[in-house]
Parts: structure tokens; sequence; C-alpha cells
């Protein structure tokens, strides 16, 4: 007997260690001592874990709350982790009346912060791109066993193979145009069917994880340390209303209202502007951010306090991660409001020197405006504690203002229009600006291949107020076939980032005349404004157009910029006096696109269909 109750112990001692493998997921993976918050949150699923009550001993850390829900395949753990903690491995023990598993965690030591989570602002120009569009460095990941879908480069609606190491790759032709932010559409697990095809990351299967086909979690992290040391910065592009419906979630959600009901619901509204309207039904604020994207993308519902716990938590663990320096995050307006000004306002606490741009599609100057911080007195109360926003009228008043003839409220006037507007924002200066992105015909094609005019634009969007951001290819003045709208007419692959591509435009040898033409022209204009702090912080002061033709400054203690922008096919004798009040201060000029200079006693004549960027001298 005494040899069976020994062997019994022994067994019993081996029982925990053979059934960890029961919880089959711990979010997120690990933490660290000493963060900016002390409250973490881990998710465990396993087979009925929630009927599981956890213990930890270890310096420091102490068990808040544990709480089971509908599923009994989760249980979710609050711990409150004090300055006292240091880093190293702990223990979660689960006990039930049967058994116990022990589940081990580990605290990390953090990385210094120096160089990490910089944030950015109207100092940078923002380069976008979709990696899987952009350059294919390692075609052995094009095909994943067990992943849904792989590259076929002969459907455009599927993965064309870029990923991560692709980037790295080129790396030097991004650093080399003066980009100082690059923003990637989102990297996380999209393992969505090839009936759907989710290469553009915004249905997410796994918030923890890289997709494999771009990469792995290391290969992430060490390509944002490398665009670091390029002097760079990195944005990552987040989704918080949705996920894909592939998620692992999905096939066994935790609560029954995880998600929004489609039944009921059905798809959103697509009105951001109900957001905002003070007349707004409840049916359309609802269906506004409860109804879902698409069919395959759920829509999460952040009224569920363990849910958005999950998800801000998601949020830091990816900055102290990698270190990355700003989010975008998408469909902003989609989700609850009130959740959002919580999520933006404890990851600005957690880290000050960050940046958030929320992407706000909404068809009005103030129901963009409404989505940015500290607005008291212009709408409702409400402050979203969100610093930047996409600045969408921006982009839609550039889009018409070389497609039309000029009037009094048409052509290059719209764009005085939409600036004129700018009080009703809390700081119009922290918008980011764009001519197009990945969502939207490219701008080159939209104003008819027109070159002068796509000059005119860029230049514009160079030297207003605002952070610029491109999207990659317009440096190339990249263009598309129209195709009826769909998206990936615009979505195009960069010739020669990946194999068997017949040229590289990476390369001067190996682009055409005309794009290296256009591509100097941009890379020559990104690096003045680089060195430009009219542009970065000087007032913007501009003029009523007239006769087609647009005058603004950009004023600051240590330069002075004119920007002419003439849309008249012929060229015009610019007449000074209107513009004394700052030019009276100067006598000479130097012409920044054709590096000449001007005395400005003499004529001021400006060539048509151009924008002309001149600094003030003495």
């Amino acid at each position: 007997m005494k040899s069976i109750s020994s062997l019994f112990l022994i067994l019993l001692f081996l029982i925990p260690n053979s059934l960890a493998q029961e919880v089959k997921v711990i979010d997120p993976p690990f933490w660290w001592a000493n963060m900016p918050v002390t409250e973490l949150q881990i998710q465990l699923y396993g087979e009925n874990i929630g009927s599981y009550r956890a213990s930890v001993t270890y310096d420091g850390v102490e068990i808040k709350r544990q709480i089971s829900v509908d599923s009994p395949n989760y249980l979710f753990i609050y711990l409150d982790i004090s300055e006292k903690a240091v880093a190293g491995k702990m223990e979660i023990v689960l006990n039930n009346r049967k058994e116990s598993i022990t589940v081990p965690y580990e605290l990390l030591e953090r990385e210094p912060a120096e160089g990490r989570y910089q944030g950015f602002d109207s100092r940078d120009v923002i380069y976008l791109m979709m990696p899987d569009r952009f350059a294919n460095g390692n075609p052995d990941n094009d095909t994943i066993e067990g992943m849904l879908e792989s590259a076929d480069r002969s459907n455009p609606q599927r993965r064309q193979g870029g990923d991560i190491q692709g980037v790295v790759d080129n790396l030097d032709y991004i650093k080399d145009l003066g980009i100082s932010a690059i923003w990637f559409t989102p990297l996380f697990e999209n393992d969505m069917s090839v009936k759907y095809g989710a290469y553009h990351g915004y249905a997410a299967t796994d918030l923890y994880k890289v997709d494999r086909r771009f990469g792995s979690n290391e290969e992430y992290k060490a390509m944002i340390e490398t665009v670091h040391q390029n002097g760079m910065k990195v944005i990552m592009d987040m989704i918080h209303n949705h996920i894909g419906d592939n998620h692992w979630w999905m096939k066994d959600l935790p609560t029954k209202d995880w998600v929004h009901n489609f039944e009921k619901l059905g798809q959103t509204n697509f009105r951001g502007s109900v957001a905002s309207d003070p007349y707004a039904s409840k049916y359309d604020s609802r269906k506004l951010t409860d109804g879902w994207f698409v069919p395959e993308m759920p829509d999460l519902n952040q009224h569920n306090e363990i849910l958005t716990d999950y998800l801000i938590q998601n949020t830091l663990w990816w900055i102290e991660y990698t270190g990355v320096d700003g989010i975008r995050m998408d469909t902003y307006v989609y989700p609850d409001k009130e959740y959002m000004a919580r999520w933006a306002k404890e990851v600005l606490e957690a880290y000050p020197s960050f940046n958030i741009v929320g992407e706000a599609w909404v068809n009005t100057v103030p129901g963009v405006a409404f989505w940015q911080d500290d607005k008291d007195g212009v709408d409702d109360g409400y402050d979203s504690e969100l610093p930047s926003l996409t600045d969408f009228q921006f982009s839609f008043a550039g889009r018409k203002a070389f497609n039309e003839d000029f009037g009094w409220e048409t052509g290059i006037s719209r764009l005085y229009y939409m600036l004129s507007q700018d009080f009703v924002y809390s700081n119009p200066m922290k918008n980011v600006t764009f001519l197009d992105n990945h969502d939207m015909s490219r701008f080159y094609e939209h104003i008819g291949k027109r070159e002068a005019e796509f000059k005119m634009g860029l230049a514009w969007l160079m030297t207003t107020r605002g952070t610029p951001q491109i999207y990659y290819g317009t440096e190339l003045m990249m263009g598309h076939e129209n195709r009826g709208g769909d998206d990936e007419a615009w979505r195009q692959t960069m010739p020669g980032g990946f194999p068997n591509d017949s040229r590289s435009i990476f390369t001067e040898e190996g682009r055409t005349r005309k794009e290296n033409e256009i591509h100097n022209y941009t890379r020559n204009l990104i690096q003045w404004r680089n060195a430009s702090p009219a542009i970065h912080e000087g007032n913007l002061v501009h003029f009523i157009p007239q006769d087609n033709v647009y005058v603004y400054f950009r004023d600051h203690e240590e330069q002075t910029v004119m920007v002419i922008m003439n849309n008249n096919d012929e060229e015009k004798t610019i007449d000074k006096t209107r513009f004394a009040e700052i030019l009276e201060r100067f006598s000479k000029a130097e012409n920044v696109v054709e590096s000449s200079s001007l005395d400005l006693n003499e004529d001021l004549i400006v060539k048509g269909k151009t924008t002309t960027i001149l600094e003030l001298k003495r």
C-alpha cells in the first residue's frame, strides 16, 4: 500500500504539467515590469478553463479579480503589478475541485525608451504602403501550410506575396525620398478564406500575431528597429471596430454580446456624420456603430468592458513590444465614441510622446473636426481625446479643384474655402493630409492623367498646413486602369519588388524617363520640406483666389515661404500690392522648384499650370 500511495503522489505531482497543454491561448503572451499602467488583464482559453480559479505568488503581483464568462472555456484574470515587481518568471496556478494547472508567465525588463514610440507631427512626411503590394523579399512565406490563402500573382484580388523582408530590402529607396514615417496597412494575421481574401489586413483573425505570410512578430519588431536606425518612424494600423469572421473568437465567443448581432442589425449605414448629428435618430446611430462593416467582418461590441480592456491592453502591448511610433486607427467613427475616447486617453497617458491619427471619413469639415480633442463649444461637449485626424475634406477639395473650371466656389477656390473652415478644429496642423490612399482612386488618375495638375497638387500637399501623407507609387505618378472602381485598381504592386518583374522602379536605371522626372520632383520637394520650419510650424496666411490664381504664405520667424498656384494655361504677372503685408519685409526670393533667384522689386511672373514655391529673402 505504501508503494501504491507513493506512486499516486508522484502521478498527482505530474498532472499539472500534462494538463498545462489545455491552456491553448494566453493573451497577452507576456508582459513587462515597471509599465506605465499597473493593471494587467490576462485572457486564458482552454477547455472548461472558466471553472478554475487562479492564484499567484510573486512579489509585487496581486490578483484583483477573475471573471468567468458565458463560454466555459475562458477565464479573464486581472492582476495588479506594482512597482515592486521585477522582471522574471512567475506561475499562475489554476485550481478547481479536481486538479491543478500551472501556467508559466513572464514579466520582461522594459527596453530603454530612447528612440522608441516617438510620435509624429507636421515635421514628418508619411509614406503609406500596403505591404502585400510593395515587395516580396521572402518567397518562402508566400504559402504557409495550414493557412487558407497563398499568393497568386495572376489575380489582383488575391495576395501578391509582399512581406516584411521586402520592406527592409527597399528601405534605402524610401529613405532617399526624404520620407520620415512609414504607415503600413495592418500586418495582423488575416487567415481568411480565399473567397474573401484579406491581403489588406483589415480582417484580423488574431490580434497578437503578425500574419506569417508577412513574417513573424520578431521580424516585425526587428523591421521597426531597422527603420528607427535609418532615422524614420513607423505608424501601425489598428482596427477596433471589427475583426475577421475567421477570428478564433468566432468559433467560441467569450460572451453572447462580444460582437453585435448581424441578423438584427445587418451592415452599418456608412454615415459617419450620424455620430455628430444633433438630430440623429437612435435607429441611425445604432446602425452606424453596431452594424457590421461587411458580412465578413463581425462588429465588436465596445460596451463589453472585458472586451474593451482586452483591446486597450493589446494596443499597449504592441507599443511596448515593438517601440512603434504612432497608430492610425481604422474606421474611427464607427465604434462606440465613448470607448474610443477612453482608448485614446489611456494610450496617450501611458505614452505621452506617442501620436494617434483616427480615420474620420466624414462628408463635411465640421463632421471631421468633431473627432479631434478639446473642442468645447463647437459640438455637444464630447472630447474624443484624439490628437490627429485623416483629413478627407482636404483630399476631396484637392481632387475636385483640378477637375473644375475656376469659379466663386469651384476649381482652386475649393482649396481656399476648405482651409477657411479650419476654425472648427482644435489644431488643424495635426491633421494628416493626403490626395489619395488605398481606399480611393489614385490622384493622377482622378485628374485625368494631367501631369501639370498632378505636380501642382503635390506641391500644395507639401506646403500647406498639416502632416502630409503620400501613397506608395505617388512618387512615380502612378495611375491605374479604370476598372469600375474596384480597390485592386489602385493597389498595384511596385515593379521590381516581385520575382520575375521585368524592371525595378527602386533603381534609377529601372525607371522610365518620366518616372525619374517625377521621382526627382517629389524627392526634391520632400527633402526641401524636411528642412523648412515655415512649413512645419509657420502661420498660414492665404488670399482669396483671383483669376484662377491662389496665393498663400507660410510665415515663421526663421523662414517665410510664398506659394503661387497658377491654374491657368498661360503665365500670369502677379499684382504684388495685395500681398504687401508680408512682401514689404523682403526684397528677394529663391525659387525652390527651379533653383533660381528673383528680385521682388521687379514684376513677378509665374508660368501657367504650376505651383511656384518662393523662399523669401530680405
